[in-house]
């Protein structure tokens, strides 16, 4: 866990007046936020109150795939915005943002992923998820990994890969067994009272790990063998960030349910959990309503998302990822750097210390790139750029990251 006084180096100053009131009205989350004033975002740009420019290399944790305000976007939510806003708690009226998006998903997913159940985030998208693989299998026990990331809600936070997260809230929900990532532990584990397993398609806060190809197809087989539902989380790798439209294509396996979020939205709020119909007809009764949300599916997010997907098809956007990947991977050369793990542009730059991350971070920041560091992997630069970044720019980024290595 990298010690939060080192995050005091990140803050840069802004309009005082502004940072006070930041300070004194909104939660904060951190004794010391980068604290940058933003007043306009465009493309692969962060704009702040001074002036200043930023090349942004982590495109809002995944959820700006393709770039800020994309105009197709922009148009879709003032569209939606002069037709209607919330109407109805979702799943009672016919919204027609709702029902052509979840069409436009279901449509460039796996056969067996066609229900869609809207929600306003990944975390609740997770919670949806753990609420269907209990009532749909009758059966109570969770297993997950260590140093994964779900979401922040309390059952979310259950099956979060980190004690230092969980300790301060318990007790959590019981019933839930943490295993390492691509171990034969995990998928001993598995068994007639297991009621899913849950895992990331591809690690993100660990620091970008990627799972075992044998493993992930061990994992698949288990779980239908005992009847247990596998879901993978792509709320981070997913729409196009690994070089596939979804991180599993590269493995070959499909899940029983997907969750999704950051940029399901085109810079909205939006997650969704997808499932078959049998699966998800299990909230309709006993209870009935079985799951509910006011917001969950609101039709300006809708909107939004559904353009930012069909931008991203449209544009190909996804094709020069693996590309743009290897090309960080080429100018990336320097004695602190101890590796760079990546799939696709989400990528993790090991470091010889956090405490070198955090001054690098500091120095980017300085110098107009705009970067982060990872949960679970605190020695480790984060890089989750849009995916319209071009080959300039990661050059540029490169040249400023190298350079706040030194001395």
């Amino acid at each position: 866990m990298l010690p939060l006084v080192l995050l005091g180096c990140l803050s840069l100053p802004t309009s005082m007046n502004n940072r006070q009131l930041f300070q004194q009205y909104v939660a904060q989350t951190s004794p010391a936020p980068v604290g940058i004033e933003i007043v306009a975002a465009e493309g692969n740009y962060l704009y702040d109150a001074d002036g200043r420019r930023y090349l942004d290399l982590i495109g809002g944790i995944s959820v700006c795939n393709i770039g800020h305000r994309h105009p197709a976007v922009v148009a879709a939510i003032k569209a939606q915005a002069d037709a209607y806003l919330h109407v109805m708690v979702y799943g009672e009226l016919v919204q027609s943002p709702q029902v052509k998006y979840a069409e436009l998903l279901v449509k460039n997913l796996p056969e067996t992923l066609n229900c869609v159940y809207f929600t306003n985030s990944g975390a609740e998208a997770t919670e949806g998820a753990l609420k269907l693989a209990r009532r749909a299998t009758g059966r109570t026990e969770i297993i997950c990994c260590n140093n994964s990331y779900h979401g922040n809600t309390m059952g979310a936070l259950s099956v979060m890969g980190d004690e230092y997260w969980r300790s301060a809230f318990r007790p959590l929900l019981p019933g839930v067994w943490h295993y390492d990532y691509n171990s034969k532990e995990l998928i001993d584990a598995i068994n007639e009272r297991t009621a899913c397993v849950l895992i990331e398609t591809v690690q993100g806060e660990a620091g970008v790990i990627e799972p075992h190809q044998v493993w992930i197809q061990q994992l698949r087989d288990k779980c239908t063998a005992t009847g247990t539902l596998l879901i993978f989380d792509e709320i981070q790798c997913g729409f196009g960030r690994t070089g596939k439209l979804w991180g599993f294509e590269h493995y070959g396996v499909v899940p029983d349910v997907v969750l999704l979020g950051k940029a399901l939205g085109g810079g909205m709020p939006l997650g969704a959990f997808i499932a078959s119909h049998a699966l998800m007809h299990v909230f309709t009764n006993n209870p009935v309503l079985g799951h509910i949300t006011t917001f969950g599916g609101h039709p300006v997010c809708c909107a939004a998302g559904m353009a930012g997907l069909q931008a991203l098809l449209d544009e190909d956007m996804t094709d020069g990822v693996a590309e743009k990947e290897q090309l960080f991977h080429k100018l990336l050369k320097h004695e602190s750097i101890k590796a760079v793990r990546s799939k696709g542009l989400l990528m993790a730059v090991q470091l010889t210390s956090p405490e070198l991350v955090i001054r690098a971070l500091q120095r980017c920041l300085a110098d107009g790139l705009f970067s982060d560091w990872f949960l679970f992997a605190p020695d480790c630069i984060r890089i989750a750029p849009p995916l319209t970044i071009t080959h300039d720019e990661i050059a540029q980024a490169c040249e400023i990251i190298l350079a706040s290595l030194e001395g």
